[in-house]
Protein backbone atom coordinates (compact mmCIF):
# COMPACT_ATOMS: atom_id res chain seq x y z
CA UNK A 1 0.00 0.00 0.00
CA UNK A 2 1.23 3.40 -0.42
CA UNK A 3 1.63 5.52 1.97
CA UNK A 4 -0.80 8.11 3.55
CA UNK A 5 -0.20 11.94 4.49
CA UNK A 6 -2.70 13.51 6.45
CA UNK A 7 -2.58 17.57 6.96
CA UNK A 8 -4.90 19.30 9.54
CA UNK A 9 -4.59 22.99 9.41
CA UNK A 10 -5.85 26.44 8.61
CA UNK A 11 -3.54 29.91 8.66
CA UNK A 12 -6.26 31.14 11.00
CA UNK A 13 -6.19 30.47 15.03
CA UNK A 14 -8.90 28.88 17.49
CA UNK A 15 -10.43 27.22 14.94
CA UNK A 16 -9.73 23.89 16.78
CA UNK A 17 -7.19 22.74 14.69
CA UNK A 18 -5.76 20.06 16.81
CA UNK A 19 -8.92 18.92 18.02
CA UNK A 20 -9.40 17.47 14.47
CA UNK A 21 -6.00 15.98 14.35
CA UNK A 22 -7.54 14.51 17.74
CA UNK A 23 -10.92 13.06 16.36
CA UNK A 24 -9.40 11.74 12.96
CA UNK A 25 -6.67 9.67 15.30
CA UNK A 26 -8.91 8.01 17.35
CA UNK A 27 -11.16 6.92 14.22
CA UNK A 28 -7.95 5.68 12.51
CA UNK A 29 -6.81 3.86 15.67
CA UNK A 30 -10.76 2.46 16.31
CA UNK A 31 -10.19 0.94 12.60
CA UNK A 32 -7.07 -0.21 13.93
CA UNK A 33 -4.90 1.70 11.06
CA UNK A 34 -1.41 1.95 11.70
CA UNK A 35 -1.04 5.84 12.01
CA UNK A 36 1.87 8.06 13.71
CA UNK A 37 1.29 11.59 14.37
CA UNK A 38 3.75 15.05 14.05
CA UNK A 39 2.83 17.82 16.19
CA UNK A 40 4.06 21.17 14.56
CA UNK A 41 3.57 23.45 17.26
CA UNK A 42 7.16 23.52 18.18
CA UNK A 43 8.78 22.94 20.68
CA UNK A 44 5.66 21.44 22.57
CA UNK A 45 2.27 20.33 21.07
CA UNK A 46 -1.15 19.67 22.40
CA UNK A 47 -1.59 16.96 20.50
CA UNK A 48 1.19 14.91 21.29
CA UNK A 49 -0.26 15.50 24.91
CA UNK A 50 -2.89 13.10 24.32
CA UNK A 51 -1.22 10.95 22.00
CA UNK A 52 2.45 10.61 23.29
CA UNK A 53 2.93 7.04 22.59
CA UNK A 54 2.34 7.90 18.12
CA UNK A 55 3.35 11.59 18.31
CA UNK A 56 6.61 13.39 17.50
CA UNK A 57 6.88 17.06 17.37
CA UNK A 58 8.36 18.37 14.59
CA UNK A 59 9.63 21.93 13.10
CA UNK A 60 8.66 21.97 9.39
CA UNK A 61 9.83 25.18 8.60
CA UNK A 62 13.45 23.66 9.04
CA UNK A 63 15.03 21.14 6.32
CA UNK A 64 16.37 18.37 8.53
CA UNK A 65 12.66 17.75 10.52
CA UNK A 66 10.96 17.57 6.86
CA UNK A 67 13.16 14.91 5.76
CA UNK A 68 12.41 13.31 9.45
CA UNK A 69 8.54 13.16 7.69
CA UNK A 70 8.67 12.78 4.21
CA UNK A 71 11.42 10.71 3.74
CA UNK A 72 10.49 8.18 5.93
CA UNK A 73 7.31 7.61 4.57
CA UNK A 74 7.77 4.21 2.81
CA UNK A 75 9.07 2.96 6.33
CA UNK A 76 6.46 4.20 8.45
CA UNK A 77 2.71 3.21 9.07
CA UNK A 78 0.09 3.31 6.23
CA UNK A 79 -1.57 7.38 7.52
CA UNK A 80 0.76 10.22 8.75
CA UNK A 81 -0.91 13.03 10.02
CA UNK A 82 0.28 16.15 10.54
CA UNK A 83 -1.05 18.38 13.12
CA UNK A 84 -0.11 22.11 11.41
CA UNK A 85 0.00 25.34 13.53
CA UNK A 86 -1.57 28.29 13.03
CA UNK A 87 -0.62 30.25 10.53
CA UNK A 88 1.46 27.61 8.88
CA UNK A 89 -0.54 25.56 6.46
CA UNK A 90 0.01 28.29 3.45
CA UNK A 91 3.89 27.90 4.06
CA UNK A 92 3.77 24.16 4.48
CA UNK A 93 1.79 23.71 1.75
CA UNK A 94 4.40 25.86 -0.45
CA UNK A 95 7.22 24.17 1.52
CA UNK A 96 5.63 20.04 -0.11
CA UNK A 97 5.05 21.64 -3.33
CA UNK A 98 8.86 23.18 -3.39
CA UNK A 99 10.01 19.31 -3.15
CA UNK A 100 7.67 17.66 -5.57
CA UNK A 101 5.77 16.39 -3.06
CA UNK A 102 2.11 17.20 -3.98
CA UNK A 103 3.38 16.17 -7.69
CA UNK A 104 4.28 13.06 -6.50
CA UNK A 105 0.77 12.52 -4.79
CA UNK A 106 -1.18 13.77 -8.35
CA UNK A 107 1.29 10.79 -9.84
CA UNK A 108 0.14 8.52 -7.21
CA UNK A 109 3.31 7.79 -5.27
CA UNK A 110 1.00 9.08 -2.32
CA UNK A 111 -2.40 9.57 -1.17
CA UNK A 112 -2.84 13.11 0.45
CA UNK A 113 -5.41 14.45 2.39
CA UNK A 114 -5.89 17.87 3.29
CA UNK A 115 -8.29 18.69 6.40
CA UNK A 116 -8.87 22.34 6.29
CA UNK A 117 -10.45 23.65 9.65
CA UNK A 118 -12.69 26.70 8.79
CA UNK A 119 -13.69 29.70 11.32
CA UNK A 120 -16.53 31.63 11.46
CA UNK A 121 -14.84 35.02 10.30
CA UNK A 122 -14.78 36.02 6.73
CA UNK A 123 -10.92 36.21 7.13
CA UNK A 124 -10.79 32.41 7.91
CA UNK A 125 -12.92 31.79 4.79
CA UNK A 126 -11.15 33.83 2.95
CA UNK A 127 -8.20 31.18 3.47
CA UNK A 128 -10.34 28.55 0.78
CA UNK A 129 -9.27 30.96 -2.38
CA UNK A 130 -5.97 30.84 -0.96
CA UNK A 131 -5.42 27.42 -0.06
CA UNK A 132 -7.58 25.58 -2.77
CA UNK A 133 -5.00 26.02 -5.37
CA UNK A 134 -2.69 24.64 -3.82
CA UNK A 135 -5.12 21.70 -2.79
CA UNK A 136 -5.73 20.46 -6.51
CA UNK A 137 -3.56 17.03 -5.81
CA UNK A 138 -4.92 16.26 -2.32
CA UNK A 139 -8.43 14.80 -1.26
CA UNK A 140 -9.34 18.43 0.05
CA UNK A 141 -12.34 18.81 3.17
CA UNK A 142 -13.49 21.36 4.58
CA UNK A 143 -14.11 21.19 7.76
CA UNK A 144 -16.77 23.49 9.55
CA UNK A 145 -16.19 22.49 13.63
CA UNK A 146 -18.50 23.96 15.56
CA UNK A 147 -16.45 22.84 18.81
CA UNK A 148 -16.35 26.39 20.02
CA UNK A 149 -19.74 27.12 19.20
CA UNK A 150 -19.39 28.66 15.90
CA UNK A 151 -21.70 30.09 13.64
CA UNK A 152 -20.89 30.25 9.78
CA UNK A 153 -22.50 32.15 7.18
CA UNK A 154 -24.30 28.86 5.55
CA UNK A 155 -27.27 30.98 6.08
CA UNK A 156 -26.46 33.79 3.42
CA UNK A 157 -26.42 31.72 0.60
CA UNK A 158 -24.38 34.91 -1.32
CA UNK A 159 -21.75 34.22 1.29
CA UNK A 160 -21.91 30.96 1.28
CA UNK A 161 -21.21 30.25 -3.06
CA UNK A 162 -18.58 33.31 -2.86
CA UNK A 163 -16.47 31.19 -1.11
CA UNK A 164 -17.42 27.37 -1.05
CA UNK A 165 -16.96 27.42 -4.83
CA UNK A 166 -13.55 28.00 -4.59
CA UNK A 167 -13.04 24.71 -3.64
CA UNK A 168 -15.69 23.09 -6.13
CA UNK A 169 -14.10 19.14 -5.20
CA UNK A 170 -13.66 20.20 -1.70
CA UNK A 171 -16.17 17.22 0.69
CA UNK A 172 -17.81 19.40 3.44
CA UNK A 173 -17.23 17.77 7.08
CA UNK A 174 -19.32 19.23 10.19
CA UNK A 175 -17.82 18.65 13.53
CA UNK A 176 -20.82 18.75 15.57
CA UNK A 177 -20.79 21.01 19.32
CA UNK A 178 -19.75 18.95 22.44
CA UNK A 179 -21.18 19.47 25.71
CA UNK A 180 -18.30 22.06 26.93
CA UNK A 181 -18.44 20.29 30.37
CA UNK A 182 -17.60 17.13 28.82
CA UNK A 183 -15.31 19.08 26.23
CA UNK A 184 -13.76 20.52 29.38
CA UNK A 185 -13.27 17.11 31.75
CA UNK A 186 -11.91 15.49 28.71
CA UNK A 187 -9.64 18.18 28.23
CA UNK A 188 -8.14 18.03 32.16
CA UNK A 189 -8.09 14.49 31.90
CA UNK A 190 -5.23 14.57 29.13
CA UNK A 191 -6.80 11.23 27.36
CA UNK A 192 -8.47 10.96 23.94
CA UNK A 193 -11.94 11.15 23.79
CA UNK A 194 -12.86 7.29 23.61
CA UNK A 195 -10.49 6.76 26.60
CA UNK A 196 -12.54 8.74 28.63
CA UNK A 197 -16.09 7.37 27.35
CA UNK A 198 -14.12 3.68 28.79
CA UNK A 199 -13.14 4.91 32.16
CA UNK A 200 -16.21 4.34 34.31
CA UNK A 201 -14.89 6.34 36.90
CA UNK A 202 -15.64 9.56 34.71
CA UNK A 203 -19.38 10.96 34.66
CA UNK A 204 -22.50 8.28 33.05
CA UNK A 205 -23.49 11.55 31.74
CA UNK A 206 -20.51 13.10 30.60
CA UNK A 207 -19.25 9.34 29.13
CA UNK A 208 -22.71 9.31 27.29
CA UNK A 209 -22.11 12.98 25.79
CA UNK A 210 -18.93 12.22 24.41
CA UNK A 211 -19.87 9.01 23.01
CA UNK A 212 -22.94 10.46 21.03
CA UNK A 213 -20.86 12.88 20.04
CA UNK A 214 -17.77 10.89 18.62
CA UNK A 215 -19.84 8.29 17.10
CA UNK A 216 -21.64 11.40 14.85
CA UNK A 217 -18.56 12.47 13.91
CA UNK A 218 -17.36 8.94 12.66
CA UNK A 219 -20.35 9.12 10.92
CA UNK A 220 -19.11 12.19 8.89
CA UNK A 221 -15.95 10.42 8.78
CA UNK A 222 -17.32 7.48 7.06
CA UNK A 223 -19.46 9.41 4.87
CA UNK A 224 -16.43 11.25 3.22
CA UNK A 225 -14.91 7.48 2.58
CA UNK A 226 -11.82 8.47 4.45
CA UNK A 227 -10.68 5.12 4.92
CA UNK A 228 -10.95 3.88 1.50
CA UNK A 229 -9.16 7.56 0.25
CA UNK A 230 -6.22 6.21 2.66
CA UNK A 231 -6.31 3.12 1.48
CA UNK A 232 -7.63 1.39 4.26
CA UNK A 233 -9.85 -0.91 4.86
CA UNK A 234 -12.16 -1.13 7.80
CA UNK A 235 -12.56 -4.21 9.80
CA UNK A 236 -15.76 -5.95 9.74
CA UNK A 237 -16.56 -4.97 13.84
CA UNK A 238 -15.32 -1.29 15.29
CA UNK A 239 -13.54 -1.12 18.59
CA UNK A 240 -15.66 -0.47 21.36
CA UNK A 241 -16.69 3.29 22.12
Amino acid sequence: MKPAVILVGADKGGVGKTTVSRLLLEYLLAHEVPVRAFDTEWPRGTLKRFHPDITEIVNMSDTTDQMRVIDTLDDAPLANLLDVRAGQLGPILQALKRIGFLDAAREGEFAFLLFHILGSSISSLQEIGETAPLATDAHYFLVKNFIGENTFFDWDPGTYRTFFSRARDATEIVIPRLDPLAYEQVDHAGVPFSRFVEDRTNSFVLRGSVRTWLNTVWGELDQAKTLRLIGARAPSRRGKR
